[in-house]
């Protein structure tokens, strides 16, 4: 974040398998860098100036603790002061907004199974606390953006049936009045400098775009960009300091993220910065298509799926199913390299948004509570059926990958459904839940025990859970990716499943990246995941007869 008068610019960091971040500052012409905290112990993290440049609203979190408080870092003294003092080991707090007077800071509280949130106001003079929110059952209130008179916030709230709508919320009276309502999810973006105006965002099924609206009036119009991901900032004004342009980032399956400015006066809109390499064009990658499949409940799944050019539809080319990381996560038409990677040498590739996806409202979020492995991976294995179907795979070429909980799912897929799978390659992949949990951070802890249960009381679901009660079962030769540290898998775990598989006489590699934690944050890794993941299937998939 820049600092109000241009002169600074902080962020925050850590080290490979470190947990715990540090606020650090550079001149913004150039110099020594500043570790502002320097304090491993204790994370401080998503800075934000107040209006008058003098202090920062952080989170703050001790290692040991699963709460992340609200506090305030001086700019001049470097002292820090936290403003909230959470008591509720399943409660943190995120998002601080300042009034425009600096006098106040807001901020979001919410449960750590993230189906519950509050906008609160923090009175930094008396360190009062005040519900702006109330509300009996679950809700969530989220993003909040404050208007220049500070009376006004726009956020996302899902009040009426679990989808996130945009709002207007009244600071004093605290009554709301929606913007959206649809069975769309809705992100709040900012007022104009004047609050006149305002923007926001609708993912519609994976695809988003952007709307402005004047205040007064509620009405909006959608601004004209090309189809894909069109998303405005979550750490600044979309708006220029003038008010007369806006800030978008547009990608899609064929084009990396680039910038672009909206300019309102002329509804004319241009594309500022270009980040695709010379040899990358659009054009030579298939586009995403939006499709639906009915799973073994008949409920329907939302997928991307991707098609090489110039194939034949006799039912004889390889797929591949890409389980998206979360578990709350969602497959969005936006640009993957390694989805490039495989359609573009003749895979066809689908990305199932599997129940418990977010996106499609509470419900279908909440869907595969206590139950990972079991719907939402039937749902992986439907699409799989959907490629058949489709007339392009055959059944005995069809590979699955994925990331994170994606890797799991991979795990899980291979164990569970060993015949529907001719090869898999999964990366940072959970072997055991009560493991994972039992490294992980405290605060993380809390979701995954909200999604899983207790360790101890629903033992039993956390061996449905795991990989390895299925893993005597798997015959798809695979492929582990890991980070050498990753704090919450260790490669004890990650080599636990190479000699298991090998053991049964299977085939199995496994991968260790030095200085990656749980993701691959260098360049040359991300290319060399892509790279083995290709020739892994090329060697089982692409030889099949």
């Amino acid at each position: 974040m820049w600092s109000r008068d241009g002169k600074w610019i902080v962020f925050q960091s850590n080290g490979p398998g470190v947990e715990t971040d540090d606020l650090f500052a550079i001149p913004s012409n150039g110099g020594e860098v500043l570790n502002l905290t320097d304090t491993p112990n204790v994370s401080e993290t998503n800075p934000v100036w107040s209006p008058d440049g003098t202090r920062l609203a952080i989170l703050y979190k001790v290692a040991s603790s699963p709460v992340y408080d609200i506090a305030v870092f001086d700019w001049k003294t470097h002292q820090v002061h936290n403003v909230t003092q959470e008591k509720t080991a399943d409660h943190a707090w995120i998002d601080p907004v300042w009034s425009p007077d600096s006098n106040t800071i807001y901020a979001i509280r919410y449960r750590s199974d993230q189906n519950d949130s509050n906008l609160y106001r923090i009175d930094l003079a008396t360190s009062a606390l005040e519900n702006l929110t109330p509300h009996d059952g679950d809700r969530r209130t989220m993003f909040p953006r404050i208007s220049p008179d500070g009376h006004t916030f726009l956020v996302s709230s899902d009040d009426s049936d679990g989808y996130l709508s945009v709002a207007l919320l009244d600071t004093v009276t605290h009554q709301i009045d929606w913007v959206t309502n649809s069975r769309s999810q809705a992100i709040a973006g900012g007022f104009s400098p004047d609050g006149r105006q305002f923007a926001y965002s609708v993912n519609d099924d994976g695809r988003t775009d952007v709307y402005l609206a004047d205040t007064s009036t509620r009405r909006s119009a959608k601004i004209m960009l090309p189809v894909g991901q069109n998303t405005l900032s979550d750490r600044w004004s979309p708006f220029n300091p003038h008010g007369g342009q806006l800030l978008i980032s547009h990608e899609s399956s064929t084009q990396p993220r680039d910038l672009w400015v909206y300019t309102i006066p002329s509804r004319n809109s241009r594309q500022l910065t270009f980040s695709a390499i010379a040899g990358l064009r659009g054009s030579t990658i298939p586009s995403a298509n939006l499709v639906h499949y009915r799973s073994f409940d008949n409920r329907v799944i939302s997928a991307f799926m991707w098609v090489p050019f110039n194939v034949n539809r006799d039912s004889a080319n390889p797929g591949i199913v890409i389980a998206h990381g979360g578990p709350i996560g969602q497959s969005v038409d936006s640009f993957d390299g390694l989805v490039a990677a495989l359609v573009t040498r003749g895979y066809v590739c689908i990305a199932p948004n599997v129940r418990g996806s977010s996106g499609y409202g509470m419900a279908f979020q909440k869907a595969n509570t206590k139950d990972i492995g079991g719907g939402d991976l039937q749902d992986e294995v439907y699409a799989a059926k959907f490629l058949t179907a489709s007339g392009f795979v055959d059944a005995k070429k069809i590979g699955i990958t994925g990331i994170s909980y994606g890797g799991t799912m991979t795990l899980m897929a291979v164990g569970k459904a060993p015949d529907v799978w001719a090869a898999g390659v999964e990366a940072l992949g959970i072997l055991d839940w009560r493991a994972w949990i039992e490294h992980s951070e405290r605060n993380q802890r809390e979701y995954f025990e909200s999604l899983l249960g207790d360790p101890i009381r629903d033992e039993a679901i956390y061996e449905k859970s795991s990989f390895l009660t299925y893993i005597r079962n798997a015959k798809a030769p695979l492929l582990a990716l890991y980070g050498d540290d990753d704090p919450q898998l260790s490669r004890e775990q990650a080599e636990h499943i190479v000699s298991t598989l090998k053991a049964a006489g299977l085939t199995v590699e496994a991968h260790y990246y030095s200085g990656e934690g749980h993701g691959f944050s260098k360049r040359e890794d991300q290319i060399d995941v892509a790279r083995q993941t290709v020739n892994w299937f090329d060697r089982y998939l692409k030889s099949k007869n």
